[in-house]
């Protein structure tokens, strides 16, 4: 049994998201549809699975994949002779390899390409496969896979750019912790004997400081235990979907990064948007599958605005009603509709809103730096001026 997450319109015309359990994705639509929901679109719920056991598709790279199709099919290869190309390069035990090998059989027992993509969910996303089920109806794969191509690199760009930017504060909090933690648990409890029997003559601060050493060279096979304990626990837990959930929840509520937070789920909804129907997929549909991107607490408003599509309502008033535009991205879309360009605005829309995510991720990391690194040290400092002080002032009274 999975657990499936359901959105539709019920007999009175409300809105709403249930989580049903079933089988697969037909039963929990029927399941749905005998609740007297109108379904508009499922999705597997993805925390049943833990990310420790969904290394299935990081062991299968898709953008290699995509490019190598792009080279071999550019070539004059067929999509069989290219498939099987790629097979006979893979070992067949390794993933990649049962892979290919499986789409080759598929295709040769005459379904097509994108219906043999869609037995690997967990390895290719519904964006891809639309793509390529659109590009099967004109013929033109190679540019779908073109067009996904630059949607993926472009992902990666500001990916990359937060991982930039988080790398050095990650360090100077791990250093920090642990010449903290060895402050605390080695040096401070050979502090604490040497300042034995003085406890009335110490500051208030170097006395607690004293009597946490006194207790961590008691009780150190219990603290060493707990430290372990935390640093298996901790990277386990934030691999949870409801972990990771919580987290988002609180960012996105915060008034200094919650807004930057939002426009970045926007630009990758403008640009997946952009991306299908670039590729020939209509509108309602493409918002139906866009709408997966966004997190849940926009979701309602992506299927309200799937809603006034479906009855007549232009794309950028559907969109600002539900609050899902920028006064940039409204503009754009406005001119795309217009002048009929609405995939290239929708995209124009994203790289702005992308370069204007890169600038503040810059100017922030520039920064927060100097901060975490001010607050670190004097962290430190502290520790070592506790430890000193009652040398300092036992100095001064001998003086």
């Amino acid at each position: 049994m999975a657990t499936f997450k359901v959105r539709g319109v019920t007999a009175q015309g409300e809105l709403q998201l249930r989580s049903i359990n079933a089988g697969s994705r037909a039963e929990a639509e029927q399941s749905a549809r005998q609740g007297g929901l109108r379904v508009l679109d499922i999705q597997g719920d993805q925390f049943l699975r833990p990310a420790l056991f969904t290394s299935a598709s990081a062991r299968f790279d898709l953008a290699l994949f995509a490019h190598e199709l792009v080279a071999l099919l550019s070539a004059g290869l067929s999509l069989i002779e290219t498939l099987e190309t790629l097979s006979e390069r893979q070992e067949g035990t390794t993933r990649a390899g049962s892979v290919l090998n499986d789409l080759v059989r598929r295709m040769q027992e005459g379904q097509s390409f994108s219906s043999a993509l869609r037995t690997f969910p967990a390895i290719f996303p519904e964006l891809f496969i639309a793509s390529i089920a659109a590009s099967e109806q004109t013929g033109e794969i190679v540019p779908a896979l073109q067009r996904y191509l630059r949607y993926h690199e472009q992902l990666g760009v500001i990916r990359q750019k937060i991982i930039s930017a988080s790398l050095y504060p990650a360090m100077l909090c791990a250093v920090g912790a642990a010449v903290a933690l060895f402050l605390l648990c080695f040096l401070v409890p050979r502090f604490s004997r040497v300042y034995e029997g003085m406890e009335d003559k110490l500051p208030l601060a170097s006395r607690w400081l004293m009597q946490w050493g006194l207790f961590a060279s008691e009780h150190w096979v219990l603290i060493a235990s707990l430290l372990v304990a935390a640093a298996v626990a901790l990277p386990l837990m934030l691999t949870r979907p409801s972990a990771q959930a919580r987290i988002g929840a609180a960012l996105q509520t915060s008034r200094w990064i919650g807004g930057r937070i939002k426009l970045m789920q926007l630009s990758r909804f403008y640009r997946s948007l952009g991306l299908l129907l670039g590729g020939g997929i209509p509108v309602v549909k493409a918002m139906h599958m866009a709408q997966g991107l966004l997190p849940v607490r926009l979701q309602p408003a992506a299927l309200s605005a799937t809603l006034e599509v479906t009855q007549g309502r232009s794309l950028s008033d559907s969109l600002q009603t539900a609050a899902l535009t920028t006064p940039v991205a409204l503009r754009l879309l406005r001119a795309g509709e217009r002048n009929g360009q609405m995939a290239e605005m929708l995209e124009q829309a994203a790289a702005f809103h992308d370069k204007e995510i890169a600038h503040w991720i810059d100017r922030f990391a520039k920064l927060f730096e100097p901060v975490l690194m001010l607050v670190i040290g004097l962290a430190i400092g502290g520790i070592v001026v506790m430890l000193y002080l009652p040398i300092f002032e036992l100095a001064g009274s001998l003086g």
